[in-house]
Order: C-alpha cells, then sequence, then structure tokens
C-alpha cells in the first residue's frame, strides 16, 4: 500500500471507529418519538433470532427491533449503548458497550448476556474494565476484541478470559471451521491470525470496516464506503460484489451462504442472493456518529 492510501485508510478507519464508539459520559442522546421514525444515532451490530427470524439492532440507544409497520421498536426497557453484540445459534444474546447518562453502573459494562432476546440482561464478567466493540461466537467459544484495552481475548463461559495480542482493529470474525483462524480489519487491511489470536499478521489491503463469517466461501466484509465483498478462500482473496445501499457502514453480519445484513447510515438492508439485490428491514433516521 502506498502512502497516501495508508493515510486515507488510517483516516477512513479512524472515522469510523469515533462514529463507533462513545465515551461513558455520553449517554444517550435522543428520546424517540413515536409519532415518527424512530432517530438512532448509530447501528454497532446486527442478529436474527434463530426461532423466529425477527431482526435486532444493536444502537447507541438500546436494541430495537421492526414492529409491524417496519419502524424500530425499544426492546426492554434499556436505553444503554450496546457496542459488541452477537446472536449464537441457541438464541442467546451477547453484548458489551456503555449505560445511557441517565442509568447507574460504571462506564464500561464489561459482557453482559440476555436470554430473553434482549428484554432484560445480566452481567457475565469485567464490568467497568472492559468495552467490547467486537463480539464474535465460535466454536463454543466468545471471541472479543476489548477496544479499552486493545486486545483479542476470548472465553469459554463468559468469565475467565484468555489474553491474546494486543492490535488495533475495528472488527473480528472466526473461521466456522477453525478456531485458531481469527481475522482482523485494521487500518492497513485484514491481519489475519492463524493461532486464535496470540499472533496476527500485518494487515493486507482491501481495507475493510466490517467482517462476518458465517460458512466456509461465505467470508463477506464491507469496506468503508458501502462497497461488499466476498471471500470463498478465507480472506486470501477478495471479490467485490454489491454497494450497499445508504452511505457509511455502520455494521455487518451474515448469517449463512448468500445471506447478509447491513446497515448503514440510510438504514438495514438484507440481501439473500449474496448482493446481487438488497431489501431495507429498518428503516431510521440517523441523527450523527455519537
Amino acid at each position: 500500500m502506498n502512502k497516501r492510501h495508508a493515510a486515507s485508510a488510517v483516516t477512513a478507519l479512524s472515522l469510523l471507529a469515533l462514529a463507533a464508539c462513545s465515551s461513558s459520559n455520553s449517554g444517550s442522546s435522543t428520546t424517540p418519538d413515536s409519532s415518527t421514525t424512530t432517530p438512532i444515532s448509530h447501528i454497532h451490530g446486527l442478529g436474527l433470532s434463530p426461532s423466529d427470524g425477527r431482526l435486532y439492532v444493536a444502537t447507541h440507544e438500546g436494541i430495537y427491533t421492526p414492529d409491524a409497520q417496519g419502524k424500530p421498536k425499544l426492546v426492554g426497557d434499556s436505553r444503554d449503548d450496546f457496542m459488541g453484540f452477537t446472536v449464537t445459534n441457541d438464541g442467546t444474546f451477547y453484548a458489551s458497550g456503555h449505560p445511557a447518562q441517565e442509568a447507574d453502573g460504571p462506564g464500561n459494562k464489561g459482557l453482559i448476556k440476555s436470554t430473553d432476546a434482549g428484554k432484560t440482561w445480566t452481567t457475565l464478567s469485567l464490568a467497568g474494565q472492559s468495552d467490547f466493540h467486537a463480539l464474535d461466537y465460535a466454536h463454543a467459544t466468545l471471541y472479543a476484541y476489548d477496544s479499552t484495552n486493545g486486545l483479542l481475548r476470548t472465553s469459554k463461559d463468559g468469565t475467565t478470559w484468555k489474553n491474546g495480542v494486543s492490535l488495533q482493529a475495528l472488527d473480528i470474525a472466526v473461521s466456522p471451521e477453525d478456531p485458531k483462524l481469527v481475522l482482523a480489519t485494521t487500518a492497513e487491511g485484514v491481519a489475519r491470525s492463524s493461532d486464535g489470536g496470540k499472533t496476527f499478521a500485518q494487515g493486507k489491503e482491501p481495507v475493510l470496516a466490517y467482517l462476518s463469517w458465517s460458512a466456509k466461501d461465505s467470508l463477506y466484509g464491507i469496506d468503508t464506503s458501502g462497497g461488499l465483498l466476498r471471500s470463498s478462500d478465507g480472506g486470501v482473496t477478495w471479490n467485490k460484489v454489491a454497494t450497499v445501499p445508504g452511505g457509511q457502514p455502520q455494521a455487518l453480519s451474515a448469517i449463512g451462504v448468500g445471506h447478509v445484513l447491513a446497515a448503514t447510515d440510510g438504514g438495514v438492508y438484507e440481501s439473500k442472493d449474496g448482493g446481487r439485490t438488497f431489501t431495507e428491514r429498518l428503516a431510521v433516521e440517523s441523527v450523527g456518529g455519537h
């Protein structure tokens, strides 16, 4: 990568990271008005319920799901800032983030868990210590990027953690076949670990913002302009397959072969044909980066 491209990549990923990050003092920014589309200042994660396919959207102001009219409906009563977010095959939700301005508790929520589709949450570990900006669950293991400490961490039970290497990353993805193969998005490009995150090779182009890996040949990434890329060889080579509508990306979740959810400034979009076509799943009124 030449110096100009490297500088552009650093700037783009830095802006995305700032947009995705909120301080413990920022709190929830907007009280939704039920008479209009709910303003959502930033989407941090996406997931589908394995039981009924319901969409769940982790945002700066809580967890939302579409109502009967397709508008954002708050799940439960928490308006906390949900950062890292993942839904497992058995329907368990894991998340991290910060409390809403009016809520009690430490500035970093550590790892939290919900077994009732986001209605209530239980703290598992690292409250006050860690803010996980990326969470992935694979091979009965939680893989987490701890942005507070700049570490990749893994845990079998969500309470006891093993520390991996220090790195500056925005997102991670784990091979669905190989528990030791972990990818991370960095300013240099996609960085690769073959030892479960103990070490990473230097990132290589393309420079991507977010990654998601649901099946052997269905590794997806989205770049800073919304370009959707796919790799069928574990991230060695990439092909651009589409541009997701709505502008700057905010989150990405590959559900299965050819089935992708992506959030941009314009809303949440779904493709079931590998990116050839997209359907809007949730309209949002974005009100800014924090």
